[in-house]
């Protein structure tokens, strides 16, 4: 499909998808694609279902091939600006028909789900001796290399080799939720990206990304460069948590008092919320238990840092052929023109892509830890 400048390339099939005969993309509506650093990333496409003369009687001609059954792999390729990008490589978990009432208004709608919806099917019950939650999440990664997942996987800050003496980590359910459930005892988080060519995927676990190169600016009230059709914000003061209280060390039996004071995530504000808004900030007592004191530390600063990530709100939504690039969730992005308080870097949350024929828009929701620009201007 063309439209606006913008080439969509879609390649389907039951495990190794190939492009979609015409017939597809010429009945196409809409599709949307969500992209989020919590949970899985999503797509729905729709396209436009009739059964044209007494050749199509039988069944509708969208629905006579099985390119559209449920767990076929999609592959979505958006080219804007001669640059090609993956949008989304995901499976078909939801098929539907609405025949509609008139000739011609009969619709199929395809949803489905980024590939680490195939590591969310198979609970399972395993032990994993001697092994730190490194390699573990590794190991689960590489047993899905049929979709191409190609691993980014850092070390925690506190990371120890378990002796099979003290405990063998468990693994009591799915792999999908046993490893993110290993990143939230780090503030870290698990997602899978799609590229960056196409039939591969990047699979993330660790840090929320806040270093690196920022995107293309995201500009308002601008005059000519002004790519943001609607913007808000929402600084919510209860948000950010520090930790506090007492651990018993399993190793050496001691009492140790645990204590945060800020997070550690690199800044993207000049006034984080844990700074300007002492005294007022909220304080939880720790929890944990059965942890030597490196681990303690770890978690309650993982609790901290979590807390802080989203004080600061922004939801919004672009034209994505004047912003001439598809923003990408789970990186950075400068935003200019809306005054020192609010103007700065972000952190990408989620994206939402709605692309029909003649128009294009992102909405998308950014974070950090507080209110102020960390310098004087943002480039385009």
């Amino acid at each position: 499909m063309n439209a606006l400048g913008i080439r969509l390339t879609l390649m389907i099939g039951p495990s190794v998808p190939i492009l979609a005969p015409p017939l597809y993309l010429e009945n196409l509506q809409s599709l949307q694609v969500t992209h989020s650093d919590s949970g899985r990333s999503g797509f729905q496409i729709t396209f436009q279902a009739g059964r044209p003369g007494p050749a199509s009687m039988m069944d509708y001609p969208l629905l006579a091939l099985p390119l559209l059954k449920v767990f076929n792999r999609v592959v979505l390729i958006v080219t804007l600006n001669a640059v090609p990008r993956v949008l989304m490589d995901g499976i078909i978990t939801n098929q539907q028909l609405s025949p509609g009432d008139q000739p011609g208004t009969g619709t199929v709608t395809v949803t489905g789900e980024d590939v680490s919806v195939m590591m969310d099917m198979e609970e399972k019950n395993v032990e994993h001796p001697a092994q730190p939650e490194l390699a573990i999440a590794n190991k689960i990664i590489a047993s899905y290399a049929q979709y191409g997942l190609l691993p980014i996987v850092l070390p925690p800050a506190a990371m120890e080799v378990p002796l099979p003496i003290e405990r063998i980590p468990a693994q009591r359910g799915t792999d999908l939720a046993y490893l993110q459930e290993m990143a939230g005892r780090h503030g870290y988080v698990f997602y899978i990206t799609p590229g960056p060519a196409p039939l591969s995927n990047t699979a993330y676990w660790g840090p929320p990304v806040r270093v690196g190169l920022p995107q293309p600016a995201l500009s308002v009230n601008l005059g000519p460069q002004t790519n943001v059709s609607s913007i808000n914000f929402q600084n919510n003061g209860l948000a950010p948590t520090l930790v506090a209280g007492q651990l018993q060390d399993r190793q050496t039996n001691q009492s140790v008092p645990v204590q945060t004071f800020a997070s550690t995530r690199p800044p993207l504000s000049s006034l984080p919320a844990v700074i300007a808004n002492q005294p007022n900030v909220r304080t939880r007592r720790f929890q944990g238990s059965g942890l030597n004191i490196v681990q303690s530390f770890g978690r309650a600063q993982a609790q901290t840092d979590a807390s802080t990530d989203d004080t600061l709100t922004v939801s919004g939504e672009l034209d994505a052929v004047r912003y001439g690039a598809l923003l990408q969730a789970r990186s950075l992005v400068g935003l200019r023109g809306v005054g020192f308080t609010f103007d700065g870097f972000y952190y990408v949350k989620s994206v939402t892509h709605n692309l029909s024929r003649g128009d294009y828009r992102q909405s998308f929701t950014l974070t950090r830890e507080g209110t102020g620009a960390i310098s004087p201007a943002v480039a385009p």
